[in-house]
C-alpha cells in the first residue's frame, strides 16, 4: 500500500540547508547554563541546523529525572535568540503540545512510546490543527510499520505538511550490542509505502553507547536517510539522563568529519548505464528464483497430500533439523551469510508447514 501524502521536503521549511539535516543538543535540558553553553558550541559547526533538548522526559519508572518542565521552553527560546538555530523538543501529550506551540518552538517530535498509542497521537494531532509546525514522528517501540504510518497519517490529517520520520530503533527481543535494535527493513518498508516522506536516523537511541554512533550514522547515510539526530552535551559525564550515548560538541564534529555522505544518484551517465545493466541481471535472477520457488511449492503440496493419505504430521522435527544443517553448510560453501540462510529457510519452512497443514485440514 503506497500512501500519497502531501508532505514537504526538508528544504521547504529549512531553505538554507545545504547538507543532510543534523539535529543536535542534550538529551535533557538541565540548567540554563548547560543549555546555552552546549548551544554556543554547536552553533559554531554549520552542519548543525536544529538544536534539540528534552523538556519533558517520559521515563520507564518513577523516580528518574523526568525533565525540568516548562522552564526549558524559555531556555530554548534563549538559544534561538542568541544562536539563530531553530529549536525543538519532544511532546508526549496534548498539554505539552499546547505549551510548545505557545512558546513558538520550530520543531516538535513525537516519541516512540507516544507513537505506539493512536489515542495519544490523535490528541496531539488535534492540538496541531491550524499550526505550521514541523512535526517529527519517531517509530513505535515495536517494529510495526502500520502503526508508524498511522501516526504519520493522523498528523497529516491535522493539516501538517512539514513531517519527518525518525528511525530510533526498536525494543530488542534478545540481547544485542545496541540499546535498541535497528531493524532497517522496517525503515525500508516505510520508505516504500510513503516514498516522499523525509526520514532521518537517531543513532543515539539506537546505540546507547558512544562507541557505536559512527557505525550507525554511516549506515543511515548508506541507506539513503536524509539526516541524523545526535545528542550532544557540554559534559556528558554529568548528564542527568542517557550519559553514555551523548557526545561533547567537539566529539560530535569529529564524528561528522569521518562520515561519508551517500547520494541517491551519481549524475554520471556511465555509472547509471552500468548500474542498469547489473540491475537487469538481478531482475533476471529474481525471476528464476521465483519460478524455482513456485516449483518447490508444488512439490510441498504433493508431500502434504501424501502425508495426509498416510496420516503423518505436517511438521517433522528430525527432517527440519537435518534440512537446516544441510542448507547452512551449503550456504557457507557458497560464501553466504549463516544468519541470512537461517532466516531464509525458516521462512520457507514455516510456509511449507502452513501449506501442508491447510491441505490436511481442508482438502478431501
Amino acid at each position: 500500500m503506497t500512501l500519497k501524502l502531501d508532505i514537504n521536503p526538508i528544504k521547504a521549511w529549512l531553505p538554507h540547508i545545504d547538507n543532510p539535516l543534523l539535529i543536535s543538543g542534550p538529551c535533557s535540558l538541565e540548567t540554563e547554563k548547560q543549555v546555552l553553553d552546549t548551544a554556543r558550541l554547536l552553533a559554531k559547526d554549520k552542519r548543525v541546523f536544529v538544536y534539540r533538548g528534552g523538556v519533558w522526559k517520559p521515563r520507564t519508572r518513577p523516580g528518574s529525572f523526568e525533565g525540568v518542565g516548562s522552564i526549558g521552553l524559555k531556555w530554548l527560546q534563549m538559544v534561538r535568540e542568541e544562536t539563530g538555530l531553530p529549536v525543538g523538543a519532544e511532546v508526549a501529550n496534548a498539554q505539552h503540545t499546547e505549551e510548545a506551540l505557545k512558546a513558538g518552538l520550530d520543531v516538535l517530535w513525537i516519541g516512540a512510546r507516544s507513537t505506539a498509542s493512536p489515542f495519544v497521537v490523535q490528541e496531539i494531532a488535534d492540538v496541531l490543527k491550524g499550526s505550521d509546525a514541523v512535526v517529527m514522528i519517531k517509530n513505535p517501540v515495536n517494529p510495526d510499520v502500520q502503526l508508524w504510518m498511522g501516526a504519520i497519517e493522523r498528523v497529516h490529517q491535522a493539516g501538517i505538511k512539514n513531517i519527518v520520520a525518525i528511525h530510533r530503533g526498536f525494543t530488542p527481543f534478545r540481547d544485542t550490542k545496541y540499546r535498541n535494535y535497528p531493524n532497517w527493513k522496517t525503515v525500508i518498508e516505510l520508505r516504500r509505502n510513503i516514498p516522499n516522506l523525509p526520514i532521518i536516523c537517531d543513532p543515539s537511541h539506537i546505540a546507547g553507547k558512544r562507541e557505536y554512533l559512527h557505525e550507525i550514522s554511516q549506515k543511515a547515510f548508506d541507506m539513503g536517510m536524509e539526516g541524523l539526530m545526535l545528542e550532544s552535551h557540554i559534559d556528558p559525564s554529568c548528564a542527568l539522563s542517557d550519559a553514555g550515548q551523548q557526545l561533547t560538541p567537539a566529539d560530535l564534529s569529529k564524528l561528522l568529519d569521518k562520515l561519508v555522505i551517500r547520494y541517491e544518484s551519481a549524475n554520471n551517465p556511465e555509472f547509471e548505464n552500468r548500474l542498469d545493466m547489473l540491475r537487469n541481471r538481478i531482475d533476471a535472477i529474481d525471476s528464476e528464483l521465483l519460478e524455482m520457488l513456485s516449483s518447490r511449492v508444488e512439490i510441498v503440496k504433493e508431500i502434504g497430500r501424501y502425508k495426509k493419505e498416510n496420516n503423518v504430521t505436517a511438521l517433522q522435527m528430525n527432517r527440519w533439523s537435518q534440512l537446516m544443517d544441510n542448507r547452512i553448510k551449503l550456504g557457507k560453501d557458497l560464501n553466504l551469510d549463516e544468519t541470512f540462510i537461517k532466516i531464509l529457510f525458516q521462512l520457507i519452512h514455516e510456509d511449507s508447514v502452513r501449506m501442508q497443514t491447510e491441505i490436511m485440514d481442508t482438502e478431501e
